[in-house]
């Protein structure tokens, strides 16, 4: 009988610590089923930052480093360049990429470092209590925007994928989701593309992932992946913003 469905090798069988219905775990095997199809899982190291998912390194059979909130790019900065033959990887929350690490990732981008950088946007501070984060949109409600995200007082969400394709170092940038088949397909293509940018010593990736937060949002799970489609895409729009096929 054909296998047609496998658990990625890279993966450990264990579950998650993460809430129901959030997409950690669907981008989890994306990056390892490139991993996996790369060949690449002997010489792969992630950083993972504080946040959601600060224990990522318990679902993966790669060498792993937590860094302080925000410092995942330096962190990896330090290890590529002393390690260059080494595939590294950072997985990031909007919180710690976009605000508390905004300075890591925009010199680590602009210096063109040969990194591959996993963004998850779900909008909010997921692990410290759905606080407002730069990503936030405009009349989302947060335990610290009750009231909503107002323009006069908070400015505009931050558009990292577009703000990323700007630099000079960065070779690839691209925004996808996971709420369907074709958009998994879609982002499976995109990380793998970043991972192989690396391999080739071309530069700089980032794939940013909108994804769910069901809990701190206070919606279903169904709920949840409806306001991607509906307000986040919106907002946010789904693309590869540089490094495209020509």
């Amino acid at each position: 009988m054909k296998t047609i469905y496998a658990r990625p090798v890279v993966m450990e069988d264990k579950l998650t610590h993460y809430c129901s219905g959030c997409h950690h775990g669907i981008s989890h095997r994306l990056v390892a089923e490139a991993i996996d199809e790369l060949g690449i899982q002997g010489r792969t190291i992630g950083i993972a930052p504080i946040g959601c998912a600060v224990f990522i390194y318990d679902y993966f059979k790669l060498d792993f480093i937590v860094a302080p909130h925000g410092r995942a790019p330096a962190t990896a900065t330090g290890i590529k360049r002393v390690f260059p033959d080494r595939v590294v990887f950072t997985y990031q929350g909007d919180g710690d990429l976009a605000s508390i690490g905004m300075a890591e990732i925009i010199h680590a981008a602009n210096r063109g470092e040969n990194l591959t950088t996993i963004f998850i946007n779900n909008a909010n501070y997921g692990m410290t209590g759905g606080q407002m984060a730069p990503t936030t949109l405009l009349g989302q409600h947060t335990t610290t925007s009750p009231y909503g995200r107002d323009v006069k007082r908070e400015g505009h969400p931050f558009h990292i994928a577009e703000l990323m394709s700007n630099f000079k170092g960065v070779v690839y940038s691209a925004r996808v989701a996971t709420y369907d088949p074709k958009t998994i397909l879609a982002s499976k293509k995109a990380v793998k593309k970043a991972f192989m940018n690396q391999l080739e010593g071309k530069g700089f990736s980032i794939v940013e992932f909108l994804s769910n937060c069901p809990t701190n949002w206070g919606m279903s799970v169904v709920e949840s992946i409806n306001f991607i489609k509906e307000k986040m895409v919106v907002e946010f729009p789904l693309g590869v913003y540089k490094g495209g096929e020509e």
